[in-house]
């Protein structure tokens, strides 16, 4: 049986991925400054069962490079260390080095091809965090189940890097559950179909 593959990716209101600051400003932080203690405790929960971490090359690089400051895992909020101990893959041509990331491995094959293995394969759900281009063309291949998208409570039109939904196709989502968290930040987990025209 089929696990299901669940696009995990935080944003602005305005859709932004990330952001990029000019010289002297100060920057958001991560969660944009607005992580409260009921989504880090949601966070925490979701990455207490096991699931398979899938990763395109760029995100991988960034997220070694965040977390790779000493690699000391006690220095991250609860969800990132469990985030840390889960298996990855790494989908990258390439990549030929896991930059020591415990329990990764590398698959220089089409995306698309092992997505499909994995999903037949897997034992335990599989996640994305991120990785836009590569979750773009899962989305376009029909191979991801879920879009969690997590709001986070401010405009970056100015500052805002990466949209989340560029280039994409047009598809209907249907809402599985919708949270809110510490007041402010809202998680939305939807099912995606892509229109036919």
């Amino acid at each position: 049986m089929a696990v299901d593959y669940t696009w995990d990716v935080f944003s602005t209101l305005d859709g932004y991925g990330s952001y990029e600051m000019s010289p002297g400003e100060s920057e958001w932080g991560g969660y944009w400054g607005k992580q409260g203690p009921e989504l880090l405790a949601h966070r925490a929960k979701l990455f207490r069962t096991p699931q398979r971490m899938i990763y395109g090359a760029t995100t991988f690089r960034k997220v070694v490079q965040i977390f790779n400051k000493g690699f000391d895992p006690n220095i991250l909020d609860e969800w990132n260390r469990r985030l840390v101990r889960m298996p990855a893959t790494v989908l990258s041509s390439t990549l030929n080095d896991t930059l020591g990331w415990p329990d990764a491995t590398i698959d220089g094959d089409a995306a698309e091809d092992v997505i499909r293995r994995l999903k037949r394969e897997s034992d335990i759900p599989l996640r994305s965090q991120a990785s836009l281009s590569l979750n773009w063309s899962l989305l376009a291949a029909g191979l991801v189940d879920r879009i969690q998208v997590t709001i986070f409570p401010v405009i970056s039109g100015r500052t805002g890097v990466s949209p989340i939904f560029d280039g994409l196709g047009d598809y209907d989502l249907d809402l599985l559950e919708s949270r809110l968290f510490d007041g402010h930040t809202v998680e939305l987990t939807y099912r995606p179909t892509a229109r036919t025209h």
